[in-house]
């Protein structure tokens, strides 16, 4: 999947955007939407954690592993294990922020599973857990044997691929949800929390732009391997 750009300046435009998509999630729990809290009378505040971990534990961290694994000069073995560790917390995160999706819901006598972003959420958290526990016992321990994980892993990267375009795409579906609630609500369509949402959600796609264009770029030499990487795992 390489190509003739290099990944390393893709890398930092990654993470530029996973700070300014962080940033924004944060100002607008906790300024717009009054904060964060595992236990409150106000059940909002519970909610508020959903998001704020879906975007900057599952979706951020989650490219954040793709990114490390590409464009880092780092042994190819170093790279593995900070792949599989960002992969695992913004897994575990993830499931926290699921969570406290239900939470919310279930303190407030709200349905559940009732919405599309729902039903893609509970799809995409399976999948990203499928794909870990499969990458840590093939490519990890107690690993496969060569074959196994030479034919392993264009079905490893394609599948990973797919599951985190659907975590970009459900984020945004997420916040189009949400914002329609408030607006159906009383929030004014043009006003400064509603902008904040809809450039948050931009800045996510960015994201994720720029994550992919990490993948399909030339990934730097490594001491190990100066020419043979081109995958993400």
């Amino acid at each position: 999947m390489a190509t003739g750009l290099k990944a390393l300046p893709f890398s930092f435009g990654t993470h530029f955007l996973a700070l300014v998509a962080a940033v924004m999630v944060l100002v607008w729990s906790i300024h717009f939407r009054g904060g964060l809290a595992w236990e409150a009378d106000n059940k909002n505040l519970i909610f508020n954690i959903h998001p704020v971990l879906m975007l900057i534990g599952f979706v951020i961290l989650g490219g954040e592993a793709i990114v490390s694994y590409k464009s880092s000069p780092l042994e190819k073995q170093v790279k593995k294990v900070i792949h599989l560790v960002l992969h695992a917390i913004a897994l575990i995160l993830g499931i926290i922020g699921i969570y406290t999706a239900f939470k919310n819901h279930n303190e407030s006598n709200i349905p559940n599973m009732y919405s599309l972003h729902s039903w893609i959420g509970i799809s995409v958290i399976t999948l990203y857990g499928i794909q870990w526990v499969y990458g840590f016992v093939v490519f990890f321990y107690p690993g496969g044997s060569a074959e196994i994980r030479r034919d392993s892993l264009p079905w490893h990267v394609l599948f990973g691929t797919f599951v985190y375009v659907m975590a970009v795409g459900n984020a945004c579906l997420g916040f189009l949800e949400k914002l329609t609630f408030l607006e159906v609500n009383g929030l004014a369509k043009y006003g400064s929390e509603a902008f904040l949402v809809n450039f948050t959600a931009i800045a996510t796609v960015l994201y994720g732009v720029f994550v992919f264009l990490t993948i399909l770029s030339q990934a730097p030499a490594t001491h190990q391997d100066d020419h043979s990487y081109s995958t993400i795992s």
